[in-house]
C-alpha cells in the first residue's frame, strides 16, 4: 500500500454488498472460534469432562479462547445492528463505515492476535491453529483488506466532525427517547459538576439523587406493581450509559438498586417483597453491597463473616471491604456464613441487613458497626469502604426468601444483571472520553492548524468511534438474551471484558489527544481515565471473567 492510499479517506462498500461480505466473514470467524473450542476441549477435557487441573495448565490458551469467542460474539452483534439498520433505512454512510472498519479490524486481531491486557497478546498458534488454517475464506480477506485501513478511521473521524453524532445506535423510538432525557439530564445535572465532585472527593450530593429518584432511575426495572417503571434491560443499559457519560459515580448509583431489587423480586418473601421494593424503586431507601472480604475476593464460596442465630433473630460477625456507599445506605445485601466452613458455598446464606443512614463524619452510627473508608484514585462520590460487624443485631426477617444456604445461589441470579449493566457503564464512560478527544481535537491547534487534522489524532477518533459502538451492540444484545429469558451468562461476561477494555482504551487514547492537559486534574479527561480503569476490576475481574467465559463455553456442546 502507497503512502498516498495510506493517508486518503476511504469510502464505505454497498451496503448489500457489505453485509453480504460480513455475513460471509462472521460464518469463518464461527469456523475459528469453533476449532480453537476443539483444540482446547482435547487438552482439558480428552474425555468429555471438564479436568480443572488441565484448564489451570493451560489457562493462557482457555482465556484467549475466551477473548476470541467474545470477539466473534462482538462481530455478530454489530452486523445484527447493522442488519436492522438496514432493513428499516437506516443504514447511513457513518454506520456502514463502522461496520465495515469493525469487521475489517477485529477480524485482523483475530488472525494476528487479541490484546487480552497490555502486555498479553493470544495468536491462533496459542489456541492450537495452524496460520491459514482458519480466517481464509475471501469474504474475510477482503473485510481485512479494505476495513482496517487508515483511510478508513479518517473518514469515520471526518464524519464526526461534521455531524456531532456518533451514529445511529439502533434503537427503538421509546429507548432512543429515553436516551434523550437522560442526556439532557446528564448534561445539565451532572457533566458541569462532575469534574469538582471528583477531585473533592465529595458524596454525590442528595439533592441529585432526589431529582434521579423523581426520574425513576432506581426503579427502571422494577415491575409496575411494586413501584417501579417495569421496563426492560435494554431500557436499564441507555439510562446507566447516559449517566455514566456525565460521570462513571453517577451512573453507577442504580447498580446496587439493581442488584437488590432482583434478588428481592427474585428470592424474597410477601413481606421483604413489601418492604423493599417500592422504598428502592422510589429512591428513599439506598441498598450497598457487603460481599467480598479482606481475605476473599472473587472467591466467594470462602468467606467467612458469620451469622448465628439470636433468639428469634441474628447475630452478624465479621469483616467485609470494597462496600460502595456503606455509609450512606440503608440496607446492604451481606453474604454471610450460616453452616460449616468446610460447606463452601452450601453454607451461605444472603442477608437484607438495615441499616441507619451514616454520614461522613459518623459513617457507621449503629452499635456493633464499624468502618474506616478506602481511599481511591477514582470511582469517587459514593466513597469505599471496610466493615467490621461484632455481634450487629439483625431481626428473623433479615434472611433473604427466610431460607438458609441459597446465598450464593440467590447472588449468582443477579451477576448477568450486573455484568450487562457494567458494560452500559463501560460505554457511558467510552462515549464520554471520545467526545471529550474530539472537542479537545477540533479546538486545539499546532502549527497552524487543528490537531484533528493530523492522521494520528482523527484515527484515534474513528477508531474509538467504532469501537464505542462495536461493545453497545454486544451490550445491548446480552440485554435483550436477558429480556427473553434466556441464559445469558456467558455474553453478559462478553460484553463486561470486551467493554471494560473499549473503556480504558478510548479514555487513554483521549488522554494522549490531550497532551499534557489530559494529565491535569483540571481536565475531566484525567478523571474519565481513574474512573475507566475500575471497570476492568468489579463485577469479576478481567482473569476471573475469562474463566468463567470459558469454562462456561466448555461445558457446552460448542462455541456457537
Amino acid at each position: 500500500m502507497t503512502a498516498t492510499v495510506a493517508g486518503s479517506a476511504a469510502a464505505a462498500l454497498p451496503a448489500r454488498e457489505l453485509i453480504a461480505l460480513c455475513q460471509g466473514a462472521l460464518a469463518d470467524v464461527r469456523a475459528h472460534v469453533g476449532s480453537a473450542h476443539r483444540n482446547l476441549a482435547a487438552a482439558v477435557a480428552p474425555d468429555g469432562r471438564l479436568d480443572r487441573k488441565r484448564l489451570h495448565e493451560h489457562q493462557f490458551a482457555a482465556h484467549g479462547y475466551a477473548w476470541t469467542a467474545a470477539y466473534g460474539q462482538a462481530l455478530a452483534a454489530l452486523l445484527g445492528w447493522a442488519e436492522g439498520l438496514e432493513a428499516g433505512g437506516r443504514l447511513g454512510e457513518l454506520e456502514r463505515l463502522i461496520l465495515q472498519a469493525g469487521f475489517g479490524g477485529y477480524l485482523a486481531q483475530l488472525a494476528h492476535g487479541i490484546a487480552m491486557s497490555q502486555d498479553e497478546v493470544v495468536r491462533p498458534g496459542d489456541l492450537g491453529l495452524e496460520p491459514g488454517a482458519t480466517l481464509a475464506d475471501p469474504a474475510t480477506r477482503r473485510l481485512m483488506d479494505v476495513g482496517n485501513s487508515v483511510g478508513l478511521r479518517l473518514a469515520i473521524a471526518a464524519l464526526l466532525r461534521e455531524g456531532g453524532t456518533c451514529g445511529d445506535a439502533g434503537l427503538d423510538g421509546e429507548h432512543a427517547m429515553m436516551r434523550a432525557e437522560f442526556r439532557r439530564f446528564a448534561d445539565a445535572k451532572v457533566v458541569p459538576y462532575a469534574q469538582d465532585w471528583h477531585r473533592k472527593d465529595a458524596l454525590i450530593p442528595l439533592e441529585l439523587i432526589e431529582e434521579m429518584s423523581a426520574l425513576g432511575v432506581f426503579g427502571v426495572t422494577v415491575p409496575v406493581e411494586w413501584g417501579g417503571l417495569g421496563l426492560d434491560k435494554v431500557a436499564m443499559c441507555v439510562v446507566t450509559e447516559e449517566l455514566c457519560r456525565g460521570y462513571l459515580t453517577v451512573g453507577s448509583l442504580s447498580t446496587r438498586s439493581d442488584i437488590a431489587a432482583e434478588l428481592i423480586h427474585k428470592a424474597g418473601t410477601p413481606g421483604q417483597k413489601q418492604r423493599w421494593l417500592a422504598a428502592i424503586a422510589a429512591g428513599k431507601a439506598l441498598p450497598a453491597a457487603a460481599f467480598t472480604e479482606p481475605d476473599v475476593g472473587s472467591d466467594l464460596a470462602s468467606v467467612r463473616t458469620r451469622a448465628t442465630r439470636d433468639g428469634a433473630g441474628w447475630r452478624i460477625s465479621g469483616a467485609k471491604t470494597w462496600s460502595t456507599h456503606a455509609a450512606r445506605a440503608d440496607m446492604l445485601t451481606l453474604l454471610a456464613r450460616t453452616g460449616a466452613q468446610e460447606d463452601g458455598f452450601r453454607g451461605i446464606s444472603m442477608f437484607l441487613v438495615e441499616k441507619p443512614r451514616g454520614t461522613v463524619e459518623n459513617p457507621f452510627p449503629a452499635e456493633g458497626m464499624s468502618g474506616t473508608e478506602i481511599p481511591v484514585l477514582g470511582y469517587r462520590g459514593m466513597k469505599d469502604y471496610e466493615i467490621a460487624f461484632d455481634g450487629f443485631a439483625q431481626p428473623r426477617e433479615a434472611l433473604l426468601g427466610e431460607v438458609e444456604g441459597e446465598g450464593f445461589r440467590q447472588l449468582m441470579t443477579t451477576f448477568e444483571t450486573a455484568r450487562i449493566q457494567t458494560g452500559a457503564r463501560a460505554i457511558g464512560v467510552a462515549q464520554s472520553a471520545l467526545e471529550m478527544g474530539l472537542e479537545y481535537a477540533m479546538q486545539r491547534r499546532q502549527f497552524g492548524r487543528p490537531i484533528a487534522d493530523y492522521q494520528r489524532i482523527a484515527g484515534k477518533l474513528g477508531w474509538a468511534a467504532v469501537e464505542v459502538m462495536t461493545v453497545r451492540q454486544l451490550v445491548h444484545h446480552a440485554a435483550r438474551e436477558k429480556n427473553s429469558g434466556r441464559r445469558c451468562d456467558i455474553v453478559a461476561g462478553m460484553a463486561k471484558i470486551v467493554g471494560a477494555r473499549v473503556a480504558w482504551s478510548v479514555a487513554d487514547n483521549a488522554v494522549q489527544i490531550h497532551g499534557g492537559n489530559g494529565y491535569a486534574e483540571e481536565y475531566p479527561v484525567s478523571r474519565v481515565l481513574c474512573d475507566a480503569r475500575i471497570l476492568n476490576i468489579f463485577e469479576g475481574a478481567a482473569e476471573i471473567q475469562a474463566d468463567i467465559i470459558a469454562r462456561g463455553l466448555l461445558g457446552r456442546d460448542g462455541a456457537n
